[in-house]
C-alpha cells in the first residue's frame, strides 16, 4: 500500500484548493483565508521528540488550535505540535504531506478530505473503537474502518449582509430562485450610493488565488444545490460516470454565475485574492459574498468589520432551491506509523466538552457532535444551525469527486469571468474538461 501511495505522490502534486475547508487533502475546504503567510507553527511546550504533530490546513484557526494544544498539554502532559499551512500564496496541506511522506516525517494527525482517503489506503489508523464515534454521524468510514475525525460542520450558499438587505427592503426569504436574486440585485444596484456599496456581490474567480472556491465549492452547488440530505446524488453520480454533466442544469448554473458576475467588482472577480474578496464584504461595500460559513473567523477578526448581521441564502440557480450545502468538509486522520495511541487520545479529548467549547466559541465551528448544545457567536452559525434544524442542509459531494478536477474547472470559471466564454461556452468547456479529466 505504501508503494501505491508513493507512486500517487510522485505522479501528482495532490494539489488544487481547500482547502478548509481550494486544493486537496483539506485544502479544498479549509485553506479558505486566514493569514496568507501562515506556515509551520509550534506550541512552546512541543519541543519534546515525543510530541504528537497535527497538520492543520485551516490557517484562519491557527491561533485557536495553538491555544487548544497548550490546554491539552497542561491537562495531560502530552505535548502537541500544530503545523499550519494554507491560505493565499502559501504551501498547501497536500504539498506538505507529499514532502513529509517522502522525507519520512509524516505528522501523527493530518487533514484530509473525502476524496483523499483512497491515497492513504492501508496507512490510516482505524478509530471505530473510539468513544467519540457514538456521538456523531459525520465520521468518515471506508474499507479501512473509521478513518476520519469530523472536527467541524461548514455550510455554503451565498452569504449576505443582513443589515444592508434590510435597509434596501430586500427580504432574504425571496432568494430561492434566479428571479428573486435578479430583483434583489437590481434593487441594490439602484441604491448603491445611499447604502455605501461599491459592488452588490464580492466574487473572485482568479484560478491561482481562488480556484479552491470556484472549482470546489461553487462547482459543488451544481452537484448538490436543492437536494435533501440523504436524497439521491444523480448529478454527482453522473459526474463520476466518466465526467458527464447535465447540460440543462449546468446551463441554469452558468446563467446564475453570469448574474453574479454582472453585479460584482470586476477587479476582484478577475484578478482578486481571498483577502480582497473578504475585505470588500467586511467593509460593508458588498451586500453578498460567494464564500461559506468558514470565513466568519476572518470576518470578525477584521478591523473593517463593524458587527453587521449576516446570513446565508441558497445558491438558487433554479426555482425552488431553498437549501444550503453543508456537512463535514474535511477530517483529521491518524497516520498508522505514527504515535497512534497518543493521537487517538488527543482526538477523543477534542470531541469532549473543554475542546468543543473552544471549537464552537473560539473557532466559530458548528459542532458535529450530538451532545454539544453551544452555538458559536460567529455571524453565520445561527443561520447554519437553522438550516440544519429544518433539514435544509444539502450534501457536499464536491469533496468526493475525482481529486484534482478543481484545478481544471477553476480555469473555466476564470475564463468566464474574463469574458473569454459566454454561457454556452462555459457549459461546453466545463463538459469537455470534466470528461477529459475523468478519462485520465
Amino acid at each position: 500500500m505504501k508503494k501505491k501511495l508513493l507512486s500517487v505522490l510522485l505522479a501528482t502534486a495532490m494539489v488544487s484548493s481547500l482547502v478548509a475547508c481550494g486544493v486537496s487533502a483539506g485544502d479544498e475546504s479549509a485553506s479558505a483565508g486566514g493569514d496568507a503567510s501562515a506556515s509551520t507553527a509550534t506550541t512552546e511546550t512541543a519541543a519534546s521528540g515525543d510530541a504528537i504533530v497535527l497538520l492543520n490546513g485551516k490557517p484562519e484557526i491557527n491561533e485557536q488550535l495553538q491555544a487548544l494544544a497548550a490546554a491539552y498539554t497542561a491537562e495531560s502532559g502530552q505535548a502537541v505540535e500544530i503545523q499550519t499551512v494554507g491560505g493565499s500564496n502559501s504551501a498547501t496541506a497536500s504539498d506538505t504531506l507529499k514532502k513529509d511522506y517522502q522525507a519520512g516525517t509524516m505528522p501523527d494527525i493530518f487533514v484530509a478530505e473525502a476524496n483523499q482517503f483512497a491515497n492513504w489506503e492501508g496507512m490510516l489508523a482505524d478509530m471505530s473503537d473510539q468513544e467519540w464515534t457514538k456521538n456523531t454521524e459525520l465520521e468518515y468510514v471506508n474499507g479501512d474502518g473509521t478513518v476520519g475525525f469530523p472536527y467541524m460542520v461548514e455550510a455554503w450558499g451565498i452569504a449576505y449582509n443582513a443589515d444592508v438587505l434590510d435597509a434596501a427592503g430586500v427580504d432574504p426569504s425571496t432568494l430561492t430562485s434566479p428571479a428573486g436574486y435578479k430583483a434583489a440585485f437590481e434593487t441594490l444596484e439602484a441604491k448603491k450610493d445611499e447604502l455605501g456599496l461599491t459592488a452588490v456581490v464580492s466574487y473572485g474567480a482568479n484560478a491561482a488565488e481562488l480556484g479552491w472556491s470556484t472549482g470546489t465549492h461553487m462547482f459543488g452547488q451544481y452537484l448538490d444545490a436543492g437536494l435533501a440530505a440523504g436524497a439521491d446524488s444523480k448529478w454527482f453520480d453522473l459526474l463520476q460516470d466518466g465526467g458527464k454533466i447535465d447540460a440543462d442544469r449546468m446551463t441554469q448554473f452558468a446563467e446564475f454565475i453570469d448574474l453574479l458576475q454582472q453585479h460584482s467588482n470586476q477587479t476582484i472577480a478577475t484578478t482578486g485574492n481571498y483577502d480582497q474578496e473578504v475585505a470588500l464584504f467586511a467593509q460593508g461595500k458588498a451586500a453578498f459574498i460567494t464564500q461559506g460559513s468558514w470565513f466568519g473567523a476572518n470576518l470578525t477578526s477584521s478591523a473593517d468589520y463593524s458587527g453587521f448581521k449576516c446570513g446565508i441564502a441558497p445558491f438558487a440557480f433554479a426555482d425552488g432551491i431553498d437549501t444550503i450545502c453543508g456537512g463535514a468538509t474535511s477530517y483529521w486522520a491518524v497516520y498508522s506509523d505514527g504515535n497512534v495511541d497518543a493521537a487517538k487520545a488527543f482526538l477523543q479529548w477534542c470531541s469532549e466538552e473543554t475542546a468543543q467549547k473552544s471549537f464552537v466559541n473560539d473557532c466559530g465551528f458548528v459542532s458535529p457532535f450530538n451532545t454539544v448544545s453551544d452555538v458559536p457567536s460567529d455571524p453565520f452559525a445561527a443561520a447554519v444551525n437553522t438550516y440544519k434544524a429544518n433539514g435544509k442542509l444539502s450534501p457536499m459531494h464536491t469533496f468526493e469527486k475525482k481529486d484534482g478536477l478543481q484545478n481544471d474547472t477553476s480555469v473555466v470559471f476564470e475564463d468566464f469571468a474574463n469574458g473569454k466564454l459566454d454561457v454556452a461556452g462555459f457549459v461546453e468547456t466545463i463538459s469537455k474538461v470534466c470528461e477529459a479529466y475523468y478519462a485520465q
